[in-house]
């Protein structure tokens, strides 16, 4: 019995020594876990800015010359909320500017082919393209649920002409442009190109008065020196909450104002919103983050487009 009782206790010692070694084992890797919780929500913390601004344009305001004649700005905003713009400034005087409204078919009840602004700008070799006018038949109810898509037959609101050929005919301010790279909102000049908006927002070098400065929004504008002979692009990203929440009429109005626009018209908006500049390795990049079915990023399928060759 005391053998018996003597294994016990040896038993028990060890057994004991075995749980306070675990014990102690158990405490070592609680400091190690923290240290990896704390490492993952630092992580995290890091990780989620860059998740979110992955595939956006940087918040960073910036001006590059791209080609001659052809000046990108990106402006940056962050009251009295964020807004991110990106204006292109056009000298219309330049070696090798010429200019490309999409083309139509005009003996066709609906004219165009939808397609997105890279699209356009990829098969027209355009080095620079913007949406253009509001177009018909539209709808947007939810990504499973909406029209156009892609080669999708649509008709252009305004007026719209492609190098001489007429297929729209509705109204609202109309920018035509000659053969000869000679721009104008009032119809003085015999066009080559046109394309139209839904209303002017600057004459005279001033935003038009009642413009809205309470909804900001994503918006696409273009406008014209006194000379017609600079033309500025103007596309505003927004619905992007922490990102850009767009810009409203009247400050869109004071931005051409500000880049040189004696007189601008507004294009169509929202989620058609859509800047492209081709690189130099000849690669089409979407400059800003257009939002379609509140996706950001993703492109909508328009009617027409406003595209600009331009020389290295």
């Amino acid at each position: 019995m005391w053998g018996v009782h003597g294994n016990f206790q040896r038993d028990s010692l060890a057994g004991r020594h075995k749980d306070e070694k675990c014990g102690n084992l158990a405490a070592m890797s609680k400091p190690k876990k923290r240290k990896w919780s704390l490492l993952l929500v630092i992580l995290s913390c890091c990780g989620a800015p860059f998740l979110y601004y992955l595939g956006r344009p940087v918040p960073i305001a910036m001006r590059q010359e791209l080609y001659q004649g052809v000046v990108y700005y990106r402006r940056v905003h962050f009251t009295p909320y964020p807004m991110i713009a990106h204006i292109v400034t056009i000298d219309m005087t330049a070696p090798g500017i010429r200019f490309l409204v999409t083309p139509g078919q005009p003996d066709q009840e609906l004219p165009l082919e939808a397609r997105t602004t890279s699209q356009f700008a990829r098969s027209s070799g355009v080095q620079i393209a913007i949406n253009g006018d509001g177009f018909t038949p539209w709808h947007a109810v939810s990504i499973f649920d909406y029209y156009p898509h892609a080669g999708d037959r649509v008709r252009p609101n305004g007026y719209a002409m492609s190098e001489g050929t007429v297929y729209g005919e509705g109204r609202g301010p109309t920018l035509c442009i000659s053969r000869d790279n000679v721009a104008s909102f009032d119809g003085s000049i015999g066009p080559y190109n046109a394309i139209s908006g839904s209303w002017m927002i600057v004459a005279n070098g001033k935003p038009v008065e009642g413009l809205d400065n309470t909804l900001p929004a994503p918006r696409t504008a273009v406008g014209l020196d006194d000379t017609g002979t600079k033309m500025i692009l103007f596309v505003a990203d927004g619905r992007q909450p922490l990102y850009s929440q767009g810009a409203t009429l009247y400050e869109m109005a004071e931005l051409m104002a500000y880049y040189g626009a004696d007189n601008a018209m507004i294009m169509d908006g929202g989620g058609s919103s859509t800047l492209t500049i081709r690189d130099k390795l000849g690669i089409v990049r979407v400059m800003n983050s257009p939002i379609q079915i509140g996706i950001p990023g993703r492109e909508r399928p328009v009617g027409n487009h406003l595209g600009v060759f331009a020389q290295p």
